[in-house]
């Protein structure tokens, strides 16, 4: 029997927001695997344990949910006036593919962190003590993320008392804010409408709100597809042809919003985009037993990510849900009351989490100029993953 010797690539895992993935140095991979393409993908595939078709990622470093299959690679940044390169694939957990259509909101919570311990940020601009401010340049969307990450004695503060609904336990609260987050190349609604009627043929007509501004996001109303807004896991992820709807529904949302051009390509796209439903603030009991009150919150969203229900909510959506909650007669702002805001707060699996946002009309089309929202991050484990060497 031949045997194939391992492997071994520095990586650090990390914890970023409600997320996990393996974060590498761009200059740690392998030589074939620091420029895009085929190499790259299946190292990465390998490190997570994917595809695997039993769908548990047992082979890997992934946790068989779409917030734990992640992978990063950091780099110096090549943009000036930018610290680090920041580059986000999300990998497939039971098909052969990474999707990098997009960036994970949650582990941008970490880049700072990660590329301050790896001299990524010149040490000049890390203070001793107080909050050092790293300028990230999103490479899968081209747009920049300022996040203030806190130091003591030098070293990246990870421990603290800041509460994040999702994370079982405290941490260092960092604060991020997503810099126009609006797609630079076309309309924030690329509709031109910020409702629509989507027509999904075998499942129904909808009112859905599509925004691009955080990541591609379809909001549709709770009640029009049967349901609260209150739902958990247990209550979508078990429910095969609720799924399919769900997945439908998001392929022809991508094709009215100019993503791709049919729908089956959306079968190689999962990560983009979004689909989410909105419900105005109800009771409910979170997935600890944390009973939330409407009156902490402006609105119910659930949204799906790689085909489920998350367990909380992604931070790129987060900033989806901000900005339209932001702007006057979306789905989302209408859910949360229809009121002028620049702030939400909004309900999810897991708790609740208020996302700060901006948006504004210039030259009658809509745009977003930032949001700003707090998360946590911490190192998990740190040194070498392994793979065999005919993985690429």
């Amino acid at each position: 029997m031949s045997s194939v010797p391992q492997i071994k690539i520095p990586a650090t895992y990390i914890r970023g927001g409600t997320s996990k993935g393996v974060f590498f140095n761009l200059t740690d991979l392998p030589e074939a695997a620091q420029v895009p393409g085929e190499a790259r993908d299946k190292i990465l595939q390998r490190v997570i344990g994917s595809p695997d078709p039993y769908g548990q990622q047992i082979d890997g470093m992934g946790g068989a949910t779409s917030s734990t299959s992640k992978t990063v690679i950091l780099a110096k940044s090549e943009q000036p006036d930018h610290d680090v390169d920041y580059l986000f694939g999300q990998v497939a957990i039971n098909k052969a593919f990474v999707d990098w259509s997009g960036n994970c909101g949650n582990l941008t919570a970490a880049v700072g962190a990660f590329a301050i311990s790896k001299g990524l940020v010149d040490p000049e601009r890390v203070p001793e003590n107080g909050i050092c401010t790293v300028r990230i340049w999103q490479k899968n969307i081209q747009k920049t993320i300022i996040a203030h990450v806190p130091i003591t004695n030098g070293e990246v503060q990870e421990t603290g008392d800041f509460e994040l609904d999702g994370v079982t336990f405290p941490a260092a609260e960092v604060v991020i804010e997503f810099m126009d987050p609006a797609d630079g190349e076309g309309s924030m609604f690329p509709t031109g409408n910020v409702v629509d009627e989507l027509e999904v043929p075998g499942v129904g007509t909808f009112k859905a709100s599509m925004i691009n501004a955080g990541i591609p996001t379809i909001f549709v109303n709770a009640a029009d597809i049967g349901y609260s807004g209150t739902e958990l896991q247990k209550d979508i992820n078990g429910d095969a042809e609720a799924l399919a709807r769900f997945e439908t529904m998001r392929a022809y949302g991508a094709v009215k919003m100019g993503l791709i051009k049919d729908i089956e390509e959306a079968v190689a796209r999962q990560h983009t985009p979004k689909i989410a439903f909105v419900a105005p603030a109800t009771d409910y009991e979170a997935s600890s037993g944390k009973q939330i009150k409407a009156s902490d919150i402006d609105v119910c969203v659930r949204a799906l990510s790689m085909g489920k229900l998350h367990h909380a909510m992604m931070g790129t959506a987060s900033v989806a849900i901000a900005t339209a909650a932001a702007v006057p007669g979306t789905l989302v702002n209408l859910a949360a009351g229809g009121v002028d805001r620049d702030a939400v707060t909004f309900g999810h699996p897991s708790g609740t989490l208020r996302v700060g946002a901006a948006a504004e009309q210039v030259n009658g089309e809509w745009t977003a100029t930032k949001a700003v929202m707090s998360r946590s991050a911490r190192v998990l484990m740190e040194g070498w993953v392994r793979i065999p060497g005919d993985t690429f």
